[in-house]
């Protein structure tokens, strides 16, 4: 992303916006509410289109990608996707990542790649279960298999871990770095916790009205002055139990 500027009328969302996500690696995306972090995302998509500045993947502007070639390369977790998924079972909903890449009709590799999607993220024995009747953490396990179903390049996550109690954001927030690492992917994440993001993510990019505060290795932006800057609040970074964590006072 290179010089991205987004509007909603006359409102500024984002301004000059400059990053980089690259393969193993999950940049974080943090910043106040309605800093711009979720249009960030769907600018990615090209849910939304910049007014101006340039997207692109394995240097080519999505602009030149249609639909099709675009789901190809990213894969879309947004929030609340359960009422915007019509398919009744998790093995469908995990086999909709194929739509990409099937030609006339489901082939036995489609299911393959969806059954060890599944298995992979510790969910194949729902794959008879409701989608709509899982529960938070299931959810997102499912919706991250599908993205794994769809060979991506780049995983677009907005707020992954929300609405998820404690343990379940370590168990989410796990499994993704797991992924990426694993293959080789990029990551772009948003989210609100600071000190998870601390823990998780490679790089950080922190937002403020629309600009870039500070970019670069997640321990960097994320010190006391950033986020009193952005978020109004004192902290401290301490080193516990051989982490360093962010503590709000």
């Amino acid at each position: 992303m290179d010089g991205v500027v987004f509007n909603y009328g006359s409102t500024n969302v984002l301004q000059d916006v400059c990053l980089d996500a690259l393969p193993g690696e999950i940049l974080g995306i943090l910043g106040p509410n309605g800093s711009g972090k979720t249009t960030m995302l769907r600018c990615i998509n090209k849910i939304l289109t910049p007014k101006q500045g340039t997207i692109a993947i394995d240097g080519v502007d999505i602009e030149k990608m249609d639909r099709i070639e675009l789901s190809r390369k990213i894969g879309y977790v947004p929030q609340n996707s359960v009422q915007d998924i019509c398919a009744p079972t998790v093995y469908e909903v995990v086999l909709m990542g194929r739509r990409p890449h099937i030609a006339w009709e489901v082939s036995d590799k489609d299911r393959d790649i969806a059954w060890k999607a599944m298995e992979e993220m510790g969910v194949k024995h729902l794959s008879s279960k409701r989608f709509d009747h899982l529960s938070s953490g299931q959810t997102q396990r499912v919706l991250m298999a599908r993205a794994i179903a769809q060979e991506v390049k780049v995983l677009l996550l907005d707020e992954p871990t929300s609405n998820l109690d404690v343990r379940y954001q370590i168990d989410v927030m796990k499994t993704i770095q797991s992924l990426v690492r694993g293959k080789n992917i990029g990551a772009c994440s948003v989210m609100h916790d600071l000190d998870l993001a601390m823990r998780f993510c490679d790089k950080a990019v922190l937002l403020s009205e629309g600009r870039v505060l500070a970019a670069g290795r997640t321990e960097d932006v994320l010190n006391p002055d950033n986020i009193k800057k952005v978020y109004g609040v004192d902290s401290v970074i301490d080193n516990i139990y051989g982490r360093e964590r962010i503590l709000i006072m």
